[in-house]
């Protein structure tokens, strides 16, 4: 059984700056993607920003240059790092495992509230 269990998540003003972290727990050996979706009030939930076990990783063009996903493959964690934070930016971002074109875990979702 795979476990994630997130933290990091709450309330900045715009401009402002947030953690995310997410360890996962169990037989994830052969799933080599981690990652960040997101979802707001009344919206689709939407992919934030994925990374394979090698580094390489993707963004959502509403994130680009202002978000940073890293992983510590020996800890089995995966962050994101928010800087200058929008008010647009607010929803429940969820972690998950999975491969590149899948999520097989989600973890249970954190609240990043953004304003003023």
């Amino acid at each position: 059984q795979v476990q994630l269990v997130e933290s990091g998540g709450g309330w900045v003003q715009p401009g402002g700056s947030l953690r995310l972290s997410c360890a996962a727990s169990g037989s994830i050996f052969s799933l080599n993607a981690m990652g960040w979706y997101r979802q707001a009030p009344g919206k689709q939930r939407e992919l934030v920003a994925r990374i394979i076990s090698g580094g390489y990783a993707n963004y959502a063009d509403a994130v680009k240059g202002r978000f940073t996903i890293s992983r510590d493959n020996a800890k089995n964690t995966v962050y994101l790092e928010m800087n200058s934070l929008k008010a647009e930016d607010t929803a429940v971002y969820y972690c998950y495992v999975g491969r590149w074109a899948g999520v097989d875990y989600w973890g249970q979702g954190t609240q990043v509230t953004v304003s003023s």
